[in-house]
């Protein structure tokens, strides 16, 4: 059986939207900081690479200055799962915090910096802005799934104007586009689309946060819309009235058509309430309305339902996934129309979106090519789901967490113990590659709470983060020997399944091995795997693997993290591994060279039924075990015919026999995370000194993730079925 690569170049994502002939403008991008340098006040904080890495470098001095004295930086902002506020730590490093992020999805995202969980600014350096929220920043990546969201060539988008007019409550304003070509005289009229922001957000979020000018524009310019004059409107403290003001200033200002037919209607949260309200309660006022994540459902009687059908041409409904508190709004709201037989339309279920502007961005581009025309297609969107039911949690206190829920959601809870704490986060290994990210909790009583996903199928590991202090989840009872504070879960699926158990009775068998350490001076332990039907008097002894840990880990991390068990166990029995022995020993030592040959080698040996024949041995590590087992290599070259180290680079080629290490070793091979593995500079300039040095080795690409455990169980899943094998 074979297993997908899990190195190699990156893979861009697939375009999910609409035409997919769509050409996009090409934003300006620096390239990723490798090596952070200290950075002057007017050096940008944030350079975005063409690869979709985002290198953050702030200046430690900066932050003092305007924040005084702190303990930690984090850059907030939509880099969740579901595109979820959350946290990405910056690390101190001389005079800079910084830190690298990715590979980001296309799309817009915004950020600020926050100090000491209180303590927030803007990024000085970047000239964008969010009116409704002066401490964000904005960056776009860019992608052919973001095409929409890129700005249109010079004069060929539309216009954004300010209307201001009056209602019973006062004076108030609106942002109004105007198509391409748009005059005030002219004999004919434009239909008029009204987008209502939501609850505690402003209409400026529909542009700075929404890009609702570039979609219109890149989608007046596609030729995929009736040109259309689009009024953006603040919801907050709105009603029907007001909307009825609003309309007439409009229809006083602009060449628009006042029939229903022409007349549409759409909002995000309280906004899409209001939407919909206004085409329910009194039909005849808008032929088209969209619901984008409503917050409430409005009021729908029966006895309107042939007016309204009458004059709604189209009521399209839009949510999130069970993050998005709209899931089960909007599902009560279908069966709501569904009994008072008014029609609609479902886009399906977003899986990968919440309750926030990357959903509504996705909304936008769906609805309006459906305004005022003739459309064929009334399904929901590519790669949407159906709304099966409403989305609920096991009250607090009633089950261990995390609590995992269908399509890959993971519920946190603490315990009551931080009832008086005043924030609390998740740190996992969720982020692109597995990086980590903090996804902050909401208090619910004297608990906390938070639904994270869509998870993919793989094994995650947490801890909790109680006003900057680590904790551990103690209603998780699983461990991890050298992380005290860590918890782990396992998301099952297809993607995962070498990560997760044999059936009970076929795997192999994993035991401790004791051995005396000469260079420690006491006994130590080493863990080893030994396959299904492992025999003591096989007649012809097993090869063997030493697989060695990092620095700050021990013999226990392969097999409580790096989930070696599972995966040793799956490929022997898809037939992919040569039965082997694995001795996974403690590398913490002052002389490992030493400590290897001359204590835990020996040790296994007297044992087990292993072989002494180096073309039977194999050396691999990550980390510092990498670095140790390339040491091994250099002083006892063809001691071991395979050798592999994971993100750890080969150094100087001061005193290497080259010829003994090619003759000697039948196969070397070479992992690296990419640009977010701090390791990645030194190991490519490691491999300019290999081909200095004529070294053969083998090397296939970076694997996607940083200096983590994501990147080295992909990569023992490569490295172990190629061993023996030569």
């Amino acid at each position: 059986m074979t297993t997908e690569p899990y190195h190699g170049r990156l893979r861009r994502l697939g375009v999910r939207r609409l035409s997919a002939a769509f050409t996009t403008g090409v934003i300006a991008v620096a390239a990723v900081l490798l090596a952070p340098q200290p950075a002057a006040a007017d050096t940008p904080w944030l350079a975005v690479s063409q690869d979709r890495y985002a290198s953050f470098t702030v200046p430690a001095a900066y932050v003092q200055e305007h924040l005084g004295a702190v303990s930690q930086v984090v850059v907030e902002g939509n880099f969740g799962p579901s595109s979820a506020w959350s946290e990405f730590g910056l690390t101190r490093r001389g005079d800079v915090w910084s830190g690298v992020l990715g590979a980001l999805e296309p799309g817009l995202y915004h950020y600020q910096l926050t100090a000491d969980d209180t303590k927030s600014l803007k990024d000085p350096t970047n000239s964008t802005s969010v009116a409704s929220n002066p401490l964000w920043s904005t960056f776009l990546v860019a992608g052919d799934s973001a095409r929409w969201l890129t700005d249109a060539p010079p004069g060929t988008g539309g216009k954004i104007e300010t209307l201001t007019y009056r209602t019973r409550n006062g004076q108030r304003s609106a942002l109004v586009w105007t198509p391409p070509g748009y005059t005030a005289k002219g004999p004919k009229g434009y239909p008029a689309l009204y987008l209502q922001s939501g609850d505690g957000a402003a209409g400026t979020d529909w542009l700075d946060l929404g890009r609702s000018k570039q979609i219109l524009d890149n989608l007046s310019a596609e030729g995929a819309m009736r040109p259309m004059v689009v009024v953006i409107n603040d919801a907050n403290g709105s009603d029907d009235t007001e909307l009825k003001d609003l309309r007439k200033a409009v229809a006083d200002s602009y060449r628009v058509l006042r029939d229903p037919a022409n007349q549409a209607i759409a909002g995000v949260s309280d906004g899409a309430t209001l939407a919909v309200r206004a085409a329910l309660v009194e039909p005849g006022q808008f032929g088209y309305v969209g619901w984008f994540s409503g917050q409430s459902v409005p009021d729908v009687d029966r006895k309107n339902a042939k007016a309204i059908n009458r004059s709604v041409e189209l009521l399209r409904l839009y949510t999130g996934n069970v993050t998005d508190p709209a899931h089960n709004v909007t599902y009560r709201l279908t069966k709501a129309l569904g009994r008072a037989d008014v029609r609609f339309e479902f886009d399906g279920v977003n899986p990968d979106g919440g309750a926030n502007w990357d959903t509504w961005q996705e909304n936008l581009v769906d609805f309006v090519p459906r305004l005022f025309r003739h459309v064929s297609d009334h399904g929901p969107s590519p790669g949407h789901r159906q709304l099966k039911g409403e989305f609920t949690t096991p009250p607090a206190g009633t089950t261990p967490t995390p609590f995992l829920s269908e399509d890959g959601f993971v519920t946190f809870e603490t315990t009551t113990d931080f009832k008086d704490a005043q924030h609390v986060t998740v740190w996992a290994n969720w982020a692109p590659g597995g990086s980590w990210l903090r996804v902050p909790l909401t208090r619910d009583g004297d608990r906390w709470r938070a639904t994270v996903g869509p998870l993919k199928p793989w094994f995650y590991y947490y801890r909790l983060i109680v006003d900057r202090v680590a904790v551990k989840d103690s209603s998780n009872p699983t461990k991890v020997t050298s992380e005290p504070m860590w918890s782990t879960f396992l998301i099952p699926g297809p993607g995962a399944r070498l990560l997760s158990d044999v059936p009970a009775g076929r795997g192999g068998t994993v035991e401790s091995m004791t051995y005396p350490s000469t260079v420690a001076g006491q006994d130590r332990t080493a863990l080893v795997w030994t396959p299904p039907g492992y025999d003591p008097g096989r007649a012809q002894p097993y090869p063997v693997l030493y697989l060695q840990h990092g620095s700050g880990q021990n013999y226990t991390d392969w097999v409580e993290m790096g989930r070696a068990k599972q995966i040793l166990d799956h490929q022997f029995l898809d037939g992919d591994l040569t039965p082997m022995v694995v001795v996974m020993g403690n590398g913490n030592s002052s002389n490992f060279n030493k400590e290897l040959l001359e204590n835990i080698v020996p040790t296994a040996r007297a044992r087990y039924n292993i072989s002494s024949d180096p073309s039977q041995q194999a050396l691999a590590g990550l980390s510092m075990g990498g670095g140790q087992a390339l040491g091994v290599l250099r002083a006892y070259p063809g001691e071991f015919a395979y050798v592999a180290a994971l993100s750890a680079g080969f150094g100087s080629g001061a005193g290497v026999d080259v010829e003994a290490i090619n003759n000697g070793t039948r196969m070397l091979r070479l992992y690296v995370g990419d640009q977010t593995d701090f390791v990645y500079p030194s190991f490519m300039a490691s491999l300019t000194t290999l081909n200095n040095l004529g070294i053969r080795y083998e090397f296939d690409g970076v694997t996607p993730g940083p200096h983590g455990w994501d990147v080295w169980q992909k990569n023992l899943i490569d490295l172990a079925p190629r061993l023996f094998k030569r």
